[in-house]
């Protein structure tokens, strides 16, 4: 059966809330009743009213305190709270306003008068219900539109990062790695959540300039001549050109994997040979992240190596690859966790599975 509202009554005084109680019931409301603060918070916590009628003078918590409670609770601040007082000094007046009640009524309660404004507060309340309703609903809308647009975007950069790979006969797998490394590596870093979601999705496009440099250099089984190198290195300049100018917090970031990804610490990297914090800290993540997947991936001039090797080769002093080509900082971190980077390479092999089972 549908009522008019329901309505907590909230006074110690027994007579006076069987009497508004039974005048209210009568009148198609629905009628909780306390007899005490404590009842009361627990009667509007657990049945949610539409308005509660709440007397000022009991003993432990007065009506003060309990309106005060009500509003500071998630749960109830919403819930519209009208004084029933035998007070009617302006001093009380202003203390029940400022403890968060919405309206006054003298008691004895006059039961014409009271109807009235119960009918008044219930639309209100009903208002504000539909708008906060409404805000809810509008928000989640938006919360999956943007999930959507997040997701097309990331999902559109991937496959242009794939493109790219598989140019260099590159693999989906080695996308997912390089995201799952250099994820790894910035929370061991220390940077927050946000920050590791972007070098997640943004890391994987560090090679993205490739796509500018012939074939026959890319694909090449042999060594390549000092031209040919030198060509090569200008994947690094042409992938920050095609990231740059973008208002993107993703593609800004992917501007400084690809750009500075090949800088070493002491100052003996390309393009722009910049040395020590004068790298971002994405070339510094993205230096030691590249050469560990590539030493442990196949190619068509060399064969796949083990995590141990791998390990021998990036930490030896003398070779190609040497530790003072790494911040100190990022190969402490790769060191002590490198059973976790061997983890990722398994965990997520080149297999010959399709693109599209690859993507999923």
């Amino acid at each position: 059966m549908l009522t008019k509202g329901r309505v907590l009554i909230v006074d110690d005084e027994r007579l006076n809330v069987t009497i508004v109680a039974d005048s209210l019931a009568s009148s198609g409301y629905e009628v909780l009743t306390a007899f005490n603060g404590e009842e009361g918070l627990r009667a509007a916590h657990d049945s949610s009213p539409d308005v509660i009628l709440l007397d000022v003078i009991m003993p432990g918590m007065d009506g003060f305190a309990i309106c005060k409670k009500l509003k500071e609770a998630d749960a109830t601040r919403l819930i519209p709270v009208v004084i029933l007082t035998a007070l009617t000094d302006r001093e009380s007046r202003h203390k029940g306003l400022e403890a968060g009640a919405i309206d006054f009524l003298n008691k004895p309660v006059d039961m014409i008068e009271l109807t009235i404004r119960l009918r008044n507060v219930i639309k209100l309340k009903e208002y504000h219900d539909h708008l906060k309703n409404y805000n809810e609903k509008l928000e989640k809308i938006v919360q999956q539109r943007t999930l959507e647009l997040r997701n097309s975007f990331t999902d559109t950069i991937y496959r242009l990062t794939l493109m790219a790979e598989h140019k260099d006969l590159g693999t989906a797998s080695h996308i997912k790695r390089t995201s799952h490394y250099t994820s790894l590596l910035a929370r061991l870093l220390g940077l927050s959540e946000k920050e590791s979601d972007i070098i997640f999705h943004a890391s994987p496009m560090h090679d993205i300039g490739k796509i500018g440099i012939p074939d026959d250099i890319l694909q090449n089984p042999g060594e390549l001549t000092h031209e040919q190198s030198e060509i090569m290195k200008q994947h690094t300049t042409m992938g920050g050109s095609v990231l740059c100018g973008s208002s993107s917090e993703y593609l800004k970031s992917a501007k400084r994997f690809a750009l500075y990804h090949h800088e070493n610490w002491d100052g003996t990297g390309y393009p722009y040979g910049l040395k020590g914090e004068e790298i971002p800290l994405e070339g510094r993540i993205m230096l030691i992240i590249d050469r560990y997947d590539a030493l442990r991936s196949a190619r068509p001039y060399k064969p796949s190596l083990d995590h141990k090797t791998t390990m021998r080769i990036l930490l030896e002093v003398g070779g190609r690859s040497a530790p003072s080509h790494f911040d100190p900082m990022v190969l402490d971190a790769f060191k002590e966790h490198h059973s976790q980077f061997a983890e990722i390479f398994e965990e997520h092999r080149d297999t010959k599975a399709c693109i599209e089972e690859d993507l999923s």
